[in-house]
């Protein structure tokens, strides 16, 4: 997949191309609907397709207070979108002067005269422009007028579960992370690089990798079953999400012990995916009461991933 990172580097238009624009945080279920639907149109007229995204994400530009957090990391988007299948992806520099380009001038100037669309299938709530002024009914008259085609495709639902990247992000705050595996089609994963931390798991036998989530989406505070993916082999891992009132920490943390790993994991990056939530977060009484629970945690977590299929876990040989 071709990466095209200014629209100053497009020197001539595309080859027939169809394409569909929007943040796909999370890549999930319904961005694989318009991605496949994208990848088929293009065949048919012999064309590319491509995705238009952003970065920054246009709310961290406009209303930084009110920037979501992430269920992807922008680079992990990027990986998603072309295994989907997607020729070219435009990745747009975000920033307040793109966010005075009128409706009209996006579409023109952009999408017609610089990339040469003939195709675009959007969402059914798809807005675009200054102030989010153009709607569908816009988009479709000027594609009368300039000469391509638009496809819009209804929301996604699963079961009665309308698939957004807000319910998503809802639903691993929430904790329940099948839910939310099921609507994105894998686990919820947090990539981050492994930071110094108090290290009272190493002292009670249990060393952990504090993880640096930095504006991924935080699951509901608790003990997780996960993968952990660490120079391209995956283990099994317990980890915990929250504040350890045992201690009394005064912020969050995710912290992961990895099952029969020993390695200095500081300043590597890793991938966790949560599989299953085990429990709530609890004050122990002490030191002791905390290692016998975390035995049994690690024994939960043993015969959850064991059973899970498929997993390839480097510790097995």
């Amino acid at each position: 997949m071709k990466v095209i990172r200014s629209v100053q580097d497009i020197q001539k238009p595309l080859h027939n191309p169809v394409m569909t624009i929007g943040n796909f945080d999370g890549v999930h279920r319904g961005h694989k609907v318009l991605f496949r639907r994208v990848v088929d149109w293009a065949k048919k007229l012999g064309g590319q397709s491509v995705v238009m995204t952003f970065d920054p994400h246009p709310l961290q530009v406009l209303a930084p207070s009110r920037g979501p957090d992430f269920i992807t990391s922008h680079g992990k988007k990027l990986e998603l979108i072309e295994a989907e299948g997607i020729d070219v992806t435009i990745v747009i520099p975000f920033s307040t002067d793109f966010a005075q380009i009128s409706a009209h001038d996006f579409v023109k100037d952009l999408l017609v005269d610089r990339i040469g669309i003939k195709g675009i299938v959007v969402g059914y709530d798809y807005r675009f422009g200054r102030n989010r002024e153009g709607d569908i009914r816009l988009l479709r008259d000027l594609g009368g007028r300039y000469g391509f085609q638009v496809e819009m495709v209804s929301g996604i639902e699963l079961e009665g579960t309308l698939v957004s990247s807000t319910a998503i992000r809802q639903l691993i705050r929430d904790g329940d992370i099948r839910e939310a595996e099921r609507l994105l089609g894998r686990p919820y994963e947090i990539v981050g690089r492994v930071v110094k931390g108090r290290e009272r798991g190493r002292l009670l036998g249990f060393p952990t990798a504090n993880v640096d989530i930095q504006k991924q989406v935080p699951p509901k505070p608790g003990v997780y079953a996960v993968e952990v993916d660490i120079d391209g082999e995956t283990y099994m891992g317990a980890a915990n999400f929250g504040w350890n009132p045992t201690f009394g920490d005064p912020t969050p943390s995710l912290e992961v012990h990895v099952l029969d790993f020993d390695g200095n994991l500081y300043g590597k990056e890793i991938a966790v995916r949560f599989i299953e939530r085990i429990r709530d977060e609890r004050r122990f009484s002490g030191p002791e009461a905390l290692v016998a629970q975390i035995h049994q945690d690690v024994e939960t977590v043993r015969s959850i991933l064991t059973a899970r299929k498929p997993l390839a876990l480097a510790a097995s040989g």
